[in-house]
């Protein structure tokens, strides 16, 4: 069983400032004549950022069960694949072009809050995958220990 959670606080500190910005010239009257619509749509924007900040500021990654999961937060954002059908793990580097949160690349669909280091999982069907971590080694290492027990035991049933 693996089970790992980067956090990172320059996402929720952006996340969060990106909120308080409109907040706050609300507060001071700079929009003071601003139509309702306006305001209404600011606010809106503000609840959305720091909705975002609790959600994009953490990946959790974790193998077990014969499964590998990722999510985002306390879980609204979630992914599950079986470890049976993931053929390869392999630790790279991203690049600053790939950026962060979940977007597909060249390479697949990314799923990142930091740092550029990653895991790239390949499935058999030849889907690909970005798994944003700092643990890239111990990660890549524990996902193919978990696929190739997934594929025995695959294997040995009727």
């Amino acid at each position: 069983m693996y089970s790992h959670t980067q956090r990172s606080a320059a996402s929720f500190f952006l996340f969060s400032l990106a909120a308080l910005i409109p907040v706050g010239l609300l507060l001071v009257g700079r929009l003071a004549g601003a139509d309702v619509g306006a305001r209404i749509t600011l606010l809106a924007a503000a609840f959305v950022m720091l909705v975002s900040a609790f959600i994009f500021s953490s990946l959790t990654i974790a193998v077990r069960d014969g499964q590998l999961s990722w999510w985002f937060g306390p879980g609204i954002v979630k992914k599950t694949v079986p470890l049976s059908t993931i053929v390869s793990a392999e630790p790279t580097a991203t690049n600053i072009v790939d950026g962060s949160g979940i977007h597909l690349t060249g390479r697949g669909w990314l799923y990142r809050v930091t740092g550029r280091q990653a895991v790239l999982v390949t499935q058999q069907d030849g889907k690909r995958f970005l798994l944003g971590t700092d643990e890239p080694d111990s990660l890549a290492q524990v996902i193919m220990t978990g696929a190739r027990k997934g594929r025995r035991g695959t294997d040995e049933r009727p």
